[in-house]
């Protein structure tokens, strides 16, 4: 499992039928320790209604087709929950409510 922040959309109007329904969304891990973004953005179907700017947690491989959604889908990445807060070290580094206010003072 990762977590990672979700920095964008894709859209296929052509694709396997097994795709159909499922919401594709561009993710980009987290560091941690640093809490910024590292790594490659990944395409991840979206089990569990998360949108831009969230961050989220991933699985990948086997993990990502056990969700109600991918179950026996070609899936490789899945965002599996929109995380809320998260204590590092007794340690608040992240707080949904916090970034939803700096948004809604910007």
């Amino acid at each position: 499992m990762q977590i990672a922040r979700v920095v964008g959309t894709v859209v296929s109007t052509s694709k396997s039928e097994k795709l159909t329904g499922l919401k594709m969304l561009l993710v980009k891990p987290i560091d941690l320790e640093t809490f910024q973004e590292k790594g490659n953005i990944l395409v991840a179907f979206d089990a569990v209604g998360a949108g831009e700017g969230e961050v989220v947690m991933i699985v990948s491989g086997s993990s990502s087709r056990q969700t109600a959604l991918t179950e026996n889908k070609p899936s490789d990445t899945a965002i599996i929950a929109i995380i809320d807060y998260i204590d590092l070290y007794n340690k608040r580094i992240f707080s949904k409510e916090k970034e939803e206010s700096k948004k809604v003072d910007s």
